[in-house]
This record gives structure tokens, sequence and C-alpha cells, in this order.
């Protein structure tokens, strides 16, 4: 199961981790994994591109199932980041609405 948390910082949104694996498929056909790892790449591209800041990234490329991305107080407080982090936010909404057996939001 994929558990998303969502950082933050005085009701501000600082950021998402993401730990686990939806085993919700096959490796390479798993539509879960999928899905969330196009929006946690998309918004991360967008806070770069278009948000024009710059999140640490951690995670675990030789295993998957670790995605930590945070931002720093000031540059969370931009409208536009906390625009794309709440679409980021949505989007998971919407997954676990279809697929709650695979992933889950904890610590809200």
């Amino acid at each position: 199961m994929i558990k998303a948390h969502f950082l933050s910082n005085n009701d501000t949104f600082c950021g998402f981790l993401l730990k686990g694996h939806a085993d919700s498929g096959e490796f390479g056909y798993d539509i879960v994994c999928a899905a969330v790892s196009v929006l946690a790449i998309n918004t991360v591209n967008s806070l770069e591109q278009l948000a024009s800041v710059t999140p640490q990234v951690v995670s675990d490329d030789n295993n998957g199932g670790y995605l930590k991305v945070s931002l720093e107080k000031n540059e969370a407080k931009k409208p536009a980041v906390q625009l794309l982090l709440k679409s980021f936010r949505l989007g998971i909404q919407s997954i676990i609405d279809n697929y709650r057996d695979y992933i889950t939001i904890e610590n809200e």
C-alpha cells in the first residue's frame, strides 16, 4: 500500500512524503503506482518550472517506494506553490476514491 503524508508548517503545505508500493498489478502494469508517480513527478516539475522554486527531493532510486518532496518555509508560502501542492493533494484523493485498497493518506 502507498502511504501519502502531507507535510505542513502552521497550515501551510510544505511538501509530501510517499512510502510503500501499491501492488495493484504486476511490475510495469500497476496503474495505481503509475498514477501516483505521474502526479508526483508532474508536481515537482511544476514547482520548479512554474513556481520557480527548488524543492528538496529525496528518493530511493534502488528500491523505489520512497519519495519525499519538501520546501523551505518562505518558498512554501508562495501562492503558486500552495496551489500546486493542493492540486497534488486533490489528485491523490481522487486516486484514493477509486483505489482505496492500494493507497491511503496518513497523519491528517
